[in-house]
């Protein structure tokens, strides 16, 4: 593995507003480690559908609730879904009540399933756009940083292809950073070389 040269002067990426203590535990903790478990993938990509049109952070302060009203995401029993837990859903304050957002959760949940009956395992299949192991980029500024990639225009087009909503290229890409598909924490952030030893591990 090729980690470009680390910059001696380490601040945290920029994104990750210090007077916001949960998004900057999620950036130290979470953001650009290797997440190859199907059902947390699942999870984290039915949130970042959610997060169209909003800010990750409005999410994040959410999480915990989303989980709550989408049994912890569990695909088997999201997939039993009715027209009851529709409505449960539609007025519960504490998500994100969009009715697309939350019948494309649903519809996902049950194509998730029909992969896996078919023998497609999702983390093998997302996993398989960047070659089964992180992308190292080298940025150093976040203005460098691209919106969308020629992967995740692929990953967007195969999950769309599927069936599955809420997943532009643009989208994908959010979720490829987050999941550590890619590693675009700038280099001189000390997150860095950490996340870029986590793909070999």
């Amino acid at each position: 593995m090729t980690v470009p040269a680390f910059e001696s002067l380490s601040a945290r990426c920029d994104w990750a507003d210090p007077k916001q203590p949960l998004y900057i535990a999620y950036h130290d903790e979470e953001w650009g480690v290797p997440e190859r478990e199907s059902g947390a993938l699942w999870e984290k990509l039915v949130l970042d559908g959610f997060q169209a049109g909003l800010s990750w952070i409005t999410i994040l302060k959410k999480r915990e609730d989303f989980r709550r009203a989408f049994a912890g995401f569990d695909p088997d029993r999201v997939a039993r879904f009715g027209a009851a837990d529709r409505s449960r859903l539609l007025a519960d304050v504490t998500i994100v009540r969009s009715a697309a957002k939350i019948d494309a959760a649903i519809a996902g949940a049950r194509i998730f399933l029909e992969m896996r009956e078919r023998g497609e395992d999702f983390a093998e299949f997302l996993w398989a756009f960047c070659g089964g192991k992180p992308i190292q980029n080298g940025w150093r500024s976040r203005s460098d940083i691209p919106s969308q990639s020629a992967q995740g225009v692929e990953m967007s087009k195969a999950l769309k292809s599927r069936g599955f909503k809420f997943c532009g290229p643009v989208i994908v890409y959010a979720f490829m950073q987050a999941v550590g598909m890619v590693n675009d924490h700038l280099i001189t952030c000390p997150r860095y070389r950490e996340v870029a030893a986590m793909a070999d591990a």
